[in-house]
């Protein structure tokens, strides 16, 4: 066995984003609360520690978000879900903005 193994979970470009900061924050959501539509102003990047999420992205097709499994929502683009199952989910959020920019959501409203 190798000393050290390396797995690639996720390589995502970032066109054109000019990345000043970033901020990784430890989020945690009760059983079945739902995080509601929203965007963000710069790309998220995550990965749950533990529970799970129903995550989908504009449109797409919901997936399970269980522990160990990274995801990533784009900038200025709308998440219809990041909703905890019943055992609930917290993840770490890696936030990307420009420099001197804070990390935003906003809400958007239900399809």
């Amino acid at each position: 066995m190798e000393p050290v193994a390396r797995v690639t979970l996720l390589k995502q470009d970032i066109p054109a984003h000019p990345t000043g900061t970033v901020e990784v924050r430890r989020i945690t959501l009760q059983p079945d609360v739902a995080g509601g539509p929203h965007r963000h102003n710069g790309p998220v990047f995550g990965s749950i520690e533990r529970g799970s999420a129903w995550f989908q992205v504009d449109g797409g097709e919901p997936v399970l978000l269980a522990t160990g499994d990274v995801f990533y929502e784009p900038a200025d683009t709308r998440i219809d879900r990041f909703d905890a199952t019943s055992e609930g989910v917290t993840f770490l959020g890696f936030f990307l903005t420009g420099s001197g920019q804070e990390p935003r959501l906003t809400p958007e409203a239900q399809p």
